[in-house]
């Protein structure tokens, strides 16, 4: 994965209680993936009184979870073709400082929640006009963003280059500390009873009556109520499903870089995106410059191109990162479904299936969170989940297509 940022200080894998000697015999809920999604489920599930195990094939947050940028961006994320997933981001965004609160609550760790927004640039004229074009259809589509000429953009961003032709500002756009959201997700995990094992692979389910009745892991077998697969890029992995309910999953890997700023390198004050990068400031002083698109498979490391095209890209909107230290470089795999909208939802009876956010699973996060928790405390998805369940990948009967 390459170097990263150092971790945080509080909670971190090493507190969690389970080895692989601790799995139980039985519990409520069994989750597979020990990322962002999987802990926040089975945090939910904790605290509303369910036995939750999770089992995670390699150590906590180690897909994508700890290697994204923790934008929460539905405007600058907005572009055509993501209309039905918008109703869905905004929704989730909605819900962010609640669970922000009781993640806080929960962990007595804070996250790093910002919002100051985030500034989306163009230089040139064939940028201006691809960014009015994305403009346009944010406006269309009922997301509040702001047109502002290159003057105002420097003036927001006295660091940028005097290039920087024009802008579009949207305000609702936040993001938080993927680093400090998994430890306090972990810390509340803990805290709530819920028992979490690292390398511990999901190697078959159990069928019962054509239920799903429990896992088989690497480390013995567990009985469940319900199993959830939150296993992220893997999730499409075979050998788990049978082929009736394979996951349209892959991974699209990113490599990722963090700068050191100082008082005499200055920084941003908000996210700032370009066609080529987005650049993100933390309250720990670090810039983190996001991210590669590389469709590549389970492909490891970090690569000369794709750091030189982070760099380059943030050089040409920020001169000043010249000045600062390349503190850690790393790669993650995001899991991506073949319409690039996650799969939510019950997929076989006893089977939810919570995965395939591409690069949105920080936005979505608590969207889904509450939708599998609520699908497995009432038996219902809530409306606003509906249209993402994995039937809307069926292939139509060619015998009755052609009738």
């Amino acid at each position: 994965m390459g170097l990263r940022r150092a971790a945080p200080t509080g909670a971190s894998a090493a507190d969690l209680p389970a080895t692989a000697a601790d799995l139980p015999a039985r519990a409520d809920i069994v989750v597979v993936g020990a990322g962002l999604i999987g802990l926040s489920i089975a945090w939910k599930l904790a605290e509303a009184g369910r036995s939750v195990v999770v089992v995670e094939r390699g150590t906590v947050g180690s897909g994508a979870s700890l290697a994204a940028t923790g934008m929460l961006a539905p405007a600058a994320e907005h572009e055509p073709g993501s209309d039905r997933l918008l109703p869905l981001a905004l929704e989730s965004l909605r819900r962010w400082p609640a669970f922000r609160d009781a993640v806080q609550a929960a962990s007595g760790l804070d996250i790093d929640y910002r919002q100051e927004g985030t500034l989306v640039l163009a230089i040139g004229r064939d940028e201006v006009e691809r960014l009015r074009f994305r403009h346009d259809l944010q406006r269309r589509s009922g997301v509040e963003a702001e047109w502002i000429a290159g003057p105002e953009v420097r003036r927001r961003e006295p660091m940028l280059r005097p290039s920087v032709t024009a802008g579009v500002f949207c305000p609702l756009d936040h993001q938080v500390d993927p680093r400090l959201v998994m430890a306090a997700l972990i810390e509340a995990c803990r805290r709530a009873g819920v028992i979490v094992v690292e390398s511990c692979t999901a190697e078959a389910l159990d069928w019962t009556g054509g239920r799903v009745t429990g896992l088989r892991t690497g480390a013995g077998a567990i009985e469940a109520g319900s199993v959830v697969l939150a296993s992220g890029a893997w999730s499409g992995e075979g050998g788990l499903l049978p082929e009736s309910l394979a996951l349209p999953v892959r991974p699209i890997k990113g490599q990722s870089l963090a700068l050191r700023t100082t008082r005499r390198t200055g920084t941003l004050s908000h996210m700032v995106w370009t066609e080529q990068v987005h650049m993100a400031p933390k309250s720990d002083g670090h810039l983190i410059v996001g991210a590669t698109v590389e469709d590549c498979g389970f492909r490891a490391g970090v690569t000369a191109g794709g750091l030189y095209a982070l760099l380059e890209g943030a050089r040409r909107v920020l001169p000043g990162i010249e000045e600062m230290e390349v503190e850690a470089v790393w790669s993650g795999y995001r899991p991506t479904s073949d319409d690039d909208a996650p799969i939510i939802g019950e997929i076989a009876p006893g089977l939810v299936a919570a995965t395939g956010h591409h690069r949105n699973g920080y936005l979505l996060n608590p969207a889904t969170a509450d939708a599998v928790a609520d699908l497995l405390t009432t038996g219902t998805l809530p409306g606003f989940a509906q249209a993402f369940g994995l039937s809307r990948f069926a292939r139509p009967d060619p015998v009755r297509a052609s009738a």
